[in-house]
């Protein structure tokens, strides 16, 4: 499993954090002053990158969290049938299908980048 520990201090928007077991970019971050008997908290909301579903965490800032390491890569349209796209990936030249997101029009040759983290595949427009 391709991921870090990280300290919630060290958080910020735009990166990304394990909520639920599920890898997700975080689109708000505040924290709250230390009380009279504990530590500063902060609060996080996500939005999760291969499912859109939106969650939230609430830790201590000196508290650790996981942080998926998703990699960015490079791919290229092979073929398309129906909403799915067979696209090879320009390093490996592994090819794999994936679903063609909705809105998106895919020709054959283009080529394409996308996040990968443990198998799961989504391409960023």
């Amino acid at each position: 499993m391709p991921r870090e520990q990280k300290q919630v201090r060290e958080l910020q928007e735009g990166s990304y954090v394990m909520m639920e077991d599920s890898p997700c970019k975080i689109n708000a971050y505040s924290t709250a002053k230390p009380g009279k008997h504990g530590s500063a908290k902060a609060r996080i909301e996500g939005k999760g990158v291969f499912d859109d579903k939106k969650r939230s965490l609430s830790q201590p800032v000196d508290a650790k969290v996981w942080v998926p390491i998703i990699q960015r890569k490079q791919g290229q349209v092979v073929s398309i049938s129906g909403e799915d796209a067979q696209v090879m990936d320009l390093d490996t030249y592994e090819t794999f299908t994936m679903r063609v997101p909705e809105g998106e029009d895919f020709t054959p040759d283009q080529n394409i980048e996308y996040l990968e983290y443990e198998g799961q595949r989504k391409v960023v427009g």
